[in-house]
């Protein structure tokens, strides 16, 4: 088994402390309680007051959890809120589109994926949840690049690597894409991101108005596509036709329909 850092395990198990017990514990109470020297159980405190996850209370010395810990939570509570919500529209849109369906959120400069409801067929798939895209290429990333700032300020500090010959890696020309993104309201990924693969993804806002996501389906390009010149031009012309504006319209409503159940109203 790998060994555990000591300190940290201190830290969890005080956090610990004053989340299961009295509002407030002096220095005293919490050293006996963690069987550690007082100069030790200061240090750990100390060090958590410095990162917010502890404060002091300044008439009694009394320490008590802090506010940080309640920021943490609450993102926490709103991406699982952002699942809970997507759940049966993510389902319902895998069923429509015949293709895999994802829920991701703005996560260490790329997009984690939260949700992922398979394929509707019989085919080996492999559950993708918890994995890290990147914001330039896929669908998902550019959506949340073209509506969330802070999305937008960490694409600026990422290189723009090649990942297919169809990646966008000059920086303007992906600027222009974001700004078409905004102006259509969805995204693609035609081969940028895996040969033959393409995405639609639309972004989820909540009460506020805030983007909080994006959905997405992923599927085969010769599926996603149909031939050029037919049905009603999308704008998302690629090597085999253009993205099917059933499989748009399908993504988008599901955006929507997540935005609503989160208080965004109509839109």
């Amino acid at each position: 088994m790998a060994r555990t850092i000591q300190s940290l395990e201190r830290a969890a198990a005080l956090l610990r402390l004053l989340a299961g017990g009295e509002r407030r514990l002096g220095l005293s109470d919490i050293a006996s309680a963690m069987g550690l020297a007082k100069a030790t159980a200061h240090g750990l405190l100390r060090t958590l007051q410095q990162e917010g996850f502890v404060e002091q209370d300044e008439r009694s010395g009394k320490y008590q959890l802090g506010a940080e810990l309640l920021r943490l939570g609450n993102s926490y509570l709103d991406v699982h809120e952002l699942r809970a919500r997507a759940l049966v529209w993510t389902d319902d849109l895998a069923r429509a589109s015949g293709e895999s369906s994802y829920l991701g959120v703005l996560h260490q400069g790329g997009v984690l994926l939260v949700h992922h409801v398979f394929r509707p067929d019989d085919s080996r798939q492999v559950l993708e949840i918890g994995a890290l895209q990147p914001l330039h290429c896929t669908a998902l990333g550019k959506v949340l690049s073209a509506y969330d700032p802070v999305a937008h300020s960490e694409l600026a500090e990422l290189e723009l690597t090649a990942v297919t010959d169809r990646t966008v890696t000059d920086r303007d020309a992906l600027e222009k894409e974001l700004l078409r993104v905004r102006d259509r309201g969805w995204a693609s990924d035609l081969g940028e991101t895996w040969e033959g693969v393409a995405s639609i993804a639309a972004p989820v806002f909540d009460r506020r108005r805030m983007p909080v996501g994006a959905v997405a389906i992923t599927g085969a390009v010769e599926r996603m596509t149909v031939g050029g010149g037919t049905g009603e031009s999308s704008g998302g012309a690629g090597p085999d036709g253009e993205l099917s504006p059933r499989l748009i319209a399908a993504v988008r409503d599901c955006a929507r329909s997540v935005s609503r159940d989160l208080g965004a109203g109509r839109f």
